[in-house]
């Protein structure tokens, strides 16, 4: 009896042995890498592999991954199609804006190389044609969050699925139109849309701990609805507490508690949220 509770102990020491070393090992190892932002492609294209072997799970890597992008310089709108309407480049990680973390986050992960990410970024933040390829242009381009959860493989709306339908606010818009009828980007294009989200009185902790370890979070802003917007802002909750997010306040990356962020002495920061969550590319 006394052996068998002594191997009982032993076992459970080696497993939270086990458990807390190898939690602790994940973030030391992102610690060791020099940040993204001091590397060059070549460098980048040695590491990529590396988070592969380190955080084989999906989601685990797009959590080490988001976490090593912390201390990012910001620069708004930094992506754009290498020619034409916007010159900047199509992958880049010196830096970043809220939407740019999360694009260049979800192509990284599932890559082996610069040139590999490039590729992955083009499939997610480009529409696919009538053929079902994505090619990067201006028009095709994921211009508006709010479409891009509704419609995006890789980025799935889930708030309906966290508070019941008396607790969320509707709003029926049509994206890329202003108030006057014309475009507010000018891409030919528009979308009827409705859609659901939770405003800030709803907003609790308790809703912030049903999410997935990792997840986005979308900023509703009702001041935008006129001009064609609903979402000012994104970024990623983290561990059910925190967000990191690609910040103009704070001129970089940030990683902080998200309830401390939305919510301030003064009030709310917007007017209500989306949560979505991550997915792999569909082959």
């Amino acid at each position: 009896m006394g052996l068998d509770f002594k191997s009982n102990l032993f076992l459970k020491f080696i497993f939270y042995f086990l458990f807390f070393t190898n939690s602790c090992t994940k973030t030391e190892w992102i610690d060791t890498l020099p940040k993204p932002w001091t590397l060059s492609e070549a460098e980048i294209s040695k590491i990529l592999p590396k988070f592969h072997e380190k955080y084989p799970d999906f989601h685990d890597r797009l959590l080490a991954f988001s976490l090593w992008q912390i201390g990012k310089p910001y620069e708004l709108f930094c992506l754009g199609e290498e020619a034409g309407v916007d010159s900047d480049p199509i992958f880049r990680l010196d830096v970043s804006d809220c939407t740019v973390h999360i694009l260049t986050s979800l192509a990284s992960i599932q890559s082996q190389s610069w040139s590999d990410a490039k590729s992955k970024l083009i499939q997610i933040h480009y529409k696919p044609n009538s053929s079902g390829k994505s090619f990067p242009t201006y028009k095709s381009r994921w211009h508006y969050t709010s479409d891009r959860i509704e419609e995006n493989p890789s980025t799935k709306n889930i708030t309906n699925n966290l508070v019941s339908s008396e607790k969320l606010k509707n709003i029926s818009i049509t994206l890329n139109q202003k108030a006057n009828g014309k475009e507010f980007l000018e891409l030919g294009w528009k979308k009827s849309t409705s859609i659901d989200y939770i405003p800030s009185d709803k907003i609790t902790s308790e809703i912030i701990k049903k999410l997935p370890v990792i997840s986005g979070v979308a900023f509703v802003k009702e001041s935008y609805f006129d001009t064609g917007l609903i979402v000012a802002h994104e970024g990623m909750v983290v561990n059910n507490k925190n967000i990191i997010h690609a910040s103009s306040e704070y001129g970089k990356t940030v990683n902080m508690d998200f309830m401390e962020y939305y919510f301030r002495s003064d009030g709310p920061l917007f007017d209500g949220v989306l949560f979505y969550s991550f997915h792999p590319i569909i082959k």
